[in-house]
């Protein structure tokens, strides 16, 4: 089992920054890869991006792109999300996620078998 803790959303104005961390515990051998998706009401879970624990791929969702930085800190069992240049459309609840299978769809929720409880980020006008 793996258990996800997500920290450091909140309220930000439109241009600003916040930095999301996800902190692992458990089987964190086991992970493949981490993470972030988010759920804005009424829509379905997006992709935002994720990197693997090996290597450090990382790759982004192309709402993201340029915005948003993905990052990790294995001795610390711990992902960040650093996100610039915020916008109103980015408000929603993120999401950590951890993949210990290796070979599933690094875009789509389903490739992940562990979730954090989320955390609120909101972008005000």
């Amino acid at each position: 089992q793996v258990q996800l803790v997500e920290s450091g959303g909140g309220l930000v104005q439109t241009g600003g920054s916040l930095r999301l961390s996800c902190a692992a515990s458990g089987r964190t051998f086991s992970i493949w890869r981490m993470g972030w998706f988010r759920q804005a009401p009424g829509k379905e879970r997006e992709f935002v991006a994720t990197i693997t624990q090996s290597a450090g791929s990382s790759y982004y969702g192309d709402s993201v792109k340029g915005r948003f930085t993905i990052s990790r800190d294995n001795p610390k069992n711990t992902v960040y999300l650093q996100m610039n240049s915020l916008k109103p459309e980015d408000t929603a609840v993120y999401y950590c996620a951890a993949d210990t299978r290796s070979n599933s769809d690094r875009y789509s929720p389903k490739g992940y078998d562990y979730w954090g409880q989320g955390t609120q980020v909101t972008v005000s006008l």
